[in-house]
């Protein structure tokens, strides 16, 4: 059997694209499907094996803001697999997102309208909510959930003799400064998609530190600015409809409009293609696109510290400890 590549979030968007475009590089992987709706995974595995009917491909129900079906998927992968070689972390969500038309338009008459134009940088708000585990749903589902999923995963992932890989969907909107190790989960803020994307460059770091001596290494791309359901919400369907074509033109300008899922996977699929002692752990690998349309890599240094990821590793691990002992204490279920 080939490499065994699990993927969160694979039925739309990037997810789905990065399985088009892994099965267009090697056919011989087995390729799992790790979705929240299992019928949507099913219509996702049929479709991609209209294109590659010999593919290897499966399916695993995960809705990773809830931790009964994270342990509940990875018991099901443990069963059905004796390694991973790749774990895609790319499952995310963005609730409710407003665009703030203030900070848009003085962005403007400021020196920063290159920046906040790349990046949303203060552009997007979003109404959080409250898992069934009593979290903010936004870091449930981008970053504690995939975390309990490496740690339940460990037995197949950590091979000293043949290295495993983490591959996070991270973001340009992952700002240090929505960011609080006081306030991991973004409870008090308006941001928490950017805090959450900001936790899993500071946790890939952390996981790189702590387990590259077991064989798995961490390493976080940007997809850019993609056009898939999340980004949909933020205006209405006519306005995206007027503002395509300024896209499609900026994009001469600003390499980060991928736009599209197919172009916004480059960065994920070039990282399957490297060897993990080759990829800088404190570099994140932004998918770029040029005005003609050629797909490429471009790495740029990470915000981070070492101290900072650290103890956001130990938080996460209380986090972890405090959940499970909850759980016990309720009983089987």
């Amino acid at each position: 059997m080939g490499k065994v590549v699990v993927v969160t979030g694979a039925n739309s968007g990037i997810g789905l694209a990065l399985c088009q475009r892994l099965l267009a590089e090697d056919e011989s992987i087995h390729l799992c499907l790790a979705c929240r709706n299992l019928q949507k995974a099913e219509a996702a595995r049929a479709s991609l094996l209209t294109a590659h009917p010999d593919a290897h491909l499966s399916t695993v129900r995960l809705d990773v803001s809830s931790l009964d079906s994270v342990l509940g998927a990875a018991r099901d992968l443990k069963l059905r697999f004796q390694r991973l070689d790749f774990l895609y972390l790319n499952a995310g969500v963005m609730p409710n997102p407003k665009l703030n038309t203030k900070a848009l338009l003085s962005s403007f008459f400021s020196r920063d309208l290159f920046h906040v134009v790349s990046t949303a940088d203060g552009l997007l708000t979003q109404e959080d909510g409250i898992t069934a585990d009593g979290l903010q749903e936004v870091f449930a589902t981008n970053v504690f959930g995939h975390f309990v999923l490496i740690r339940e995963l460990e037995p197949l992932l950590c091979r000293p003799e043949s290295p495993s890989r983490l591959v996070w969907t991270s973001s340009n909107n992952a700002r240090r400064s929505n960011f609080s190790l006081a306030d991991v989960q973004h409870s008090r803020g308006r941001e928490p998609y950017s805090s959450s994307k900001y936790v899993t460059d500071l946790l890939s770091v952390a996981l790189n530190r702590n387990l590259n001596a077991q064989g798995l290494y961490s390493s976080v791309t940007c997809p850019g600015i993609v056009l898939t359901n999340l980004t949909y919400g933020i205006l209405p369907p006519f306005i995206w409809t007027v503002l395509m074509p300024i896209l499609w033109l900026l994009r001469f300008f600003v390499n980060s409009y991928t736009l599209t899922p197919f172009n916004g996977a480059e960065a994920l699929v070039w990282l399957f293609q490297q060897a993990p002692e080759s990829v800088n752990p404190l570099t994140k690998y932004h998918s770029s696109t040029s005005g003609l349309g050629r797909n490429y890599v471009t790495p740029r240094k990470m915000d981070v510290e070492g101290e900072a990821a650290e103890e956001l590793y130990q938080q996460l691990l209380d986090l972890e400890r405090c959940l499970r002992a909850q759980r016990h204490d309720r009983g089987p279920d």
